[in-house]
């Protein structure tokens, strides 16, 4: 029998979320590399600051990265929706399922 106490059938857990500490981790490190994008964005604004254009680019893409970045580290991975079950009728009641039913023409 599965799940006894004798039984060496190793159970398979496929389906389990990783720990919050491994989603912690993950999420610190989505974080920090984020955030390093955003040094060589400013360091090469500086460096092209005799294109303007391209100076501005890099600039405008640099800020919104902390913003990004923390609500990227702060979200958790969406829950699993539950398995849809359908109702299965085990039983039938007699009265109702052997008796005639009307049919009304309109």
């Amino acid at each position: 029998m599965k799940g006894s106490p004798t039984d060496d059938t190793p159970v398979l857990i496929t389906e389990v979320a990783p720990s919050y500490d491994d989603q912690f981790t993950q999420r610190k490190r989505k974080y920090l590399i984020m955030m390093l994008l955003r040094i060589p964005c400013l360091v090469l604004a500086v460096v092209f600051v005799n294109t303007p254009w391209l100076a501005l680019v890099l600039i405008a893409v640099s800020i919104p990265l902390p913003w990004a970045a923390v609500l990227i580290a702060n979200d958790r991975p969406p829950r699993k929706a539950a398995k849809f079950s359908p109702f299965h009728r085990t039983q039938t009641v007699p009265e109702l399922e052997s008796r005639d039913h009307p049919v009304i023409e309109g």
